[in-house]
């Protein structure tokens, strides 16, 4: 599976942006995590979205568009293990 920003598979796209929308609602300051997006995407099949949901969630790092966070605390998004959450830079 490619982590690129350009791969924009179907399910990449709906994912980033179950993704965005639920860091929308969720409000400035506040994290999702990744099995709420899993859920949000396929409800009956969520665990095999997540190695998606990570790719996704990396490649929108990287672009800017959401940390990555471990511990609360943001995290390299190409050096990290464990459980994670996400929420949008702050301004």
């Amino acid at each position: 599976m490619s982590e690129a920003p350009e791969d924009k598979t179907p399910v990449n796209a709906r994912i980033e942006t179950a993704i965005l929308e639920l860091l929308g609602k969720a409000g400035p300051g506040k994290s999702i995590s990744p099995e709420e997006v899993a859920r949000a995407v396929e409800p009956e099949a969520w665990r095999r979205q997540l190695s998606h949901v990570r790719g996704t969630a990396v490649a929108l790092a990287r672009e800017g568009r959401l940390v990555i966070l471990r511990h609360n605390k943001p995290a390299d998004p190409d050096d990290f293990k464990g459980v994670w959450r996400m929420r949008l830079p702050e301004a």
